[in-house]
């Protein structure tokens, strides 16, 4: 497992120990040993995964204090674009953004902090995310923030997405409660 540190700080980018043999592939999603050393979820409690379509953009998604938490996420199907924006106040990287491509080929994996809004674009069809999360849904401190409303280009005309995240803030009318 190799894991990288990018421009925003708690944000790594996890390279998965991937074995092939003539049966197949086995990849590790999960080795305590070497997560522990970023401040892993020690606990996650819920575990979700999306299939998307090509062209679908979902986010940028976060919950806020006092239930917002860190993710990790991986593709175990297709190929997508995965975004991470940082909305801590006081980060020397608020609002920058990184972006991984995550596949079902490259077996890499993004830890996500808390303190950053996700999303991601869907690169081709019946791609299968898989996230990780510290605390539970909680819809009342569900937030997000629009996805066209920061520096990053999607490189889509038509983008598929839904009708709520249509309807998030901008980025620069929303007040992060992220210090």
């Amino acid at each position: 497992m190799k894991i990288d540190q990018t421009k925003i700080e708690g944000l790594k980018v996890i390279t998965l120990d991937r074995f092939n043999d003539e049966r197949g592939s086995l990849t590790v999603i999960y080795d305590k040993k070497s997560l522990d050393q970023i401040g892993f979820l020690k606990n996650f409690n819920q575990n979700y995964y999306s299939i998307s379509k090509k062209n679908v953009i979902r986010g940028m998604h976060f919950q806020i204090p006092p239930e917002d938490h860190a993710k990790f996420v991986y593709v175990t199907r297709g190929k997508i674009l995965d975004v991470i924006l940082d909305i801590r106040k006081n980060s020397p990287t608020y609002g920058q953004y990184a972006t991984v491509e995550l596949s079902s080929e490259n077996h890499v994996a993004v830890f996500i902090p808390r303190g950053c809004a996700h999303g991601f674009l869907a690169k081709e069809d019946d791609s299968c995310v898989i996230y990780l999360q510290e605390t539970m849904r909680s819809p009342e401190n569900e937030a997000g923030i629009r996805f066209d409303s920061f520096e990053l280009d999607w490189g889509l005309k038509e983008p598929i997405i839904s009708s709520r995240d249509l309807s998030l803030p901008a980025f620069n009318s929303y007040n992060s409660p992220f210090v």
